[in-house]
């Protein structure tokens, strides 16, 4: 459902020159899996979701989600995917119940299948006392919801979620990692990325790992432990990193195009 070859991004700054923030990255994602992505800040993560949502286009390398080429088939490959990102925003004068009904229609959605998915989506995520009430009122925690909402309203194949549980309480990040599941039992192909290794634990059947634009490894947890010599993931993600950026020596944010 999603395969990468050898994708690539470039982008140039006056002081460093080229940049390769993502380098011929290679990996697959298949129907009912998630599939964790891990990396520091800089690794190249933002730029390959980007990448994958049609936001940015490769510089070389393939990618394709659903069968649809991301350079190729933009529309099609929009249509396949569901895509939070962890800078998601909300119309703040619109509702939460108006934003998923104009995401619905965008997305081709018409009634009764419209109300059904709204109805039930509300209900999955516990807005119901505040489906009528703007954006613009809403606690971070509700608003992430609604975005985590509007990402599924199509019940897409593919789905993409970048930090889906920032903002939450423990409670709210449960129920959020439990629906993950539940969209996973249903087929669905899933790309997760987060800072928090706890979720890849228990959501993940792979994870991969990538640093300053490359893949380092992948793999089930077991099949990372056995490679890497390591138990827990953090120590496998810290054994993947160079010591200065381990010590924070060397975090640098992804160029922006």
């Amino acid at each position: 459902m999603i395969r990468i070859h050898e994708l690539s991004r470039s982008f140039f700054d006056r002081q460093r020159g080229e940049i390769r923030a993502v380098d011929a990255l290679s990996f697959e994602c298949g129907r009912g899996e998630i599939m964790g992505l891990l990396g520091p800040n800089g690794a190249g993560k933002t730029t390959t979701l980007r990448m994958l949502a049609t936001l940015l286009a490769p510089t070389s390398g393939t990618a394709e989600l659903n069968g649809y080429d991301v350079v190729r088939e933009p529309d099609k490959v929009r249509s396949s995917l569901g895509f939070l990102s962890s800078t998601t925003g909300l119309y703040p004068r619109l509702t939460p119940e108006e934003i998923l009904r104009f995401f619905g229609e965008i997305n081709g959605l018409k009634q009764p299948e419209l109300k059904r998915r709204i109805d039930e989506l509300i209900a999955e995520f516990s807005i119901t006392d505040y489906a009528r009430v703007r954006c613009e009122k809403l606690s971070s925690g509700m608003k992430q919801k609604v975005s985590i909402a509007r990402a599924l309203i199509q019940d897409p194949p593919v789905l993409i979620f970048d930090e889906p549980t920032v903002g939450l309480d423990v409670i709210a990040a449960a129920q959020t990692m439990k629906t993950i599941l539940q969209y996973k039992q249903r087929g669905k192909c899933i790309l997760y990325s987060t800072h928090i290794m706890s979720e890849v634990e228990k959501l993940c059947d792979r994870i991969a790992i990538i640093h300053k634009g490359k893949l380092q490894a992948i793999g089930t947890l077991d099949e990372l432990r056995k490679q890497t010599g390591e138990r827990y993931l953090e120590d496998i993600f810290f054994s993947l990193m160079d010591p200065g950026e381990i010590n924070g020596d060397a975090a640098t944010a992804e160029p922006q195009p």
